[in-house]
C-alpha cells in the first residue's frame, strides 16, 4: 500500500509539472498542444500495440471520444494560453473554477438534482478568483483564458463520464488523444493565420520538453492513475489531487521566482479557493461516514 501512495503523489507532482512545461516551451499554446497530443497519441499507440492491449472500437464510439478529446485539447490551449499571458500560479488557480462550472453543468446535462453545498463551495472558489481578478489588472487576459479553460475541462470531464463506462481508461485515453489531435489539426491552420509564428517546428530544447510532457505528464500520469485506482478508492485519489495547484505554485516559485510578482490579493484569493477545497473534502468525508454508519 505504501508503494501505491508513493505512485499517487508522483502522479500529482507530474500533474503539477504541466504548468511548468507550459512556461518553458516557447511555442505558442496552439502548437504546444498540437505537438503534445501528436506525441502522446503515437507513443501510447505503440505502447498498447506492443503490449497487445490495443482495443478496436466502433466508428460511432470513436466519434464520441474524439469530441471529448477536442474539448480536452481546447482546454489545454486556453490553459497554456492563460499561463503564457499571466503566470503559472494564476493559470492553475483559475483551473479551480472547474468545480464551479461542474456543479452547475452536471445537473443540467446529466439530469441530476442541484447540490446546494456544491454550489456554495464552488461559489467560494469563484469569489477567490474574482478577488484576484479585481485587484490585479495586469493579467486579466490570462485570467479570462484560465476561466474559459476551466469551463472546457468541466464539459470534458462530464462528457468522459458519459462515454467512459464501456471502455478501460487506456482505450479512452488513446482515442481521446487521437481524436483531439485530429480536430486540432483541422483548426490549427486557422489559428496560425490569426496568430502567425515565425516557425512551426520546435527547436531542440522545445522538442525535449514536449517529449517529456507527452511521456511523463500525459501517458505516465494516466498509467499511474490507472494503477493507483486499482488499489485505493477514487475518493482518496480525487482528494489528493486537490494538492495539484499547490504543487504547481510552489514549483513556479522555485523555478520562476513568481512570488515576487504575486500581490496580497492573490494570496487572499488562493486562501478562499483552498477553503472551498477543504470544505468539499470535509463534506465528502462526512457523507462517507454517514453511509458507512447506516
Amino acid at each position: 500500500m505504501k508503494e501505491t501512495f508513493i505512485k499517487l503523489h508522483i502522479s500529482v507532482l507530474l500533474a503539477g509539472l504541466t504548468g511548468i512545461f507550459g512556461k518553458l516551451i516557447t511555442l505558442n499554446e496552439g502548437l504546444l498542444v498540437w505537438y503534445r497530443m501528436l506525441f502522446a497519441s503515437v507513443i501510447f499507440f505503440l505502447f498498447l500495440a506492443g503490449s497487445r492491449k490495443l482495443q478496436k472500437i466502433s466508428g460511432r464510439d470513436f466519434g464520441r471520444m474524439a469530441g471529448a478529446g477536442a474539448l480536452l485539447g481546447l482546454h489545454w490551449v486556453f490553459f497554456y494560453g492563460s499561463i503564457k499571458y499571466s503566470t503559472i500560479s494564476i493559470g492553475v488557480v483559475c483551473f479551480s473554477l472547474s468545480g464551479f462550472f461542474t456543479s452547475i453543468l452536471e445537473p443540467v446535462l446529466l439530469h441530476k438534482r442541484f447540490s446546494f453545498r456544491e454550489l456554495l463551495f464552488s461559489f467560494i472558489a469563484l469569489t477567490g478568483v474574482v478577488f484576484i481578478f479585481s485587484f490585479d489588472i495586469r493579467y486579466r487576459l490570462g485570467i479570462g483564458m484560465g476561466a474559459f479553460s476551466s469551463l472546457l475541462y468541466s464539459l470534458f470531464s462530464i462528457r468522459t463520464r458519459q462515454i467512459g463506462q464501456d471502455y478501460p481508461s487506456r482505450t479512452l485515453l488513446l482515442y481521446e488523444m487521437t481524436g483531439g489531435f485530429l480536430v486540432l489539426s483541422c483548426l490549427l491552420p486557422f489559428y496560425l493565420v490569426a496568430f502567425p509564428v515565425s516557425s512551426v517546428l520546435p527547436g531542440t530544447q522545445d522538442l525535449t520538453y514536449l517529449l517529456l510532457l507527452a511521456v511523463f505528464c500525459t501517458i505516465g500520469l494516466q498509467l499511474l492513475q490507472i494503477q493507483v485506482l486499482q488499489k485505493i478508492s477514487a475518493f482518496t485519489v480525487s482528494l489528493t489531487y486537490n494538492l495539484e495547484p499547490l504543487y504547481s505554485i510552489l514549483l513556479a516559485m522555485i523555478f520562476f521566482h513568481e512570488a515576487r510578482e504575486l500581490n496580497f490579493a492573490f494570496y487572499i484569493g488562493v486562501s478562499l479557493i483552498l477553503l472551498s477545497v477543504l470544505l468539499q473534502a470535509w463534506d465528502t468525508m462526512r457523507k462517507r461516514k454517514t453511509v458507512t454508519a447506516s
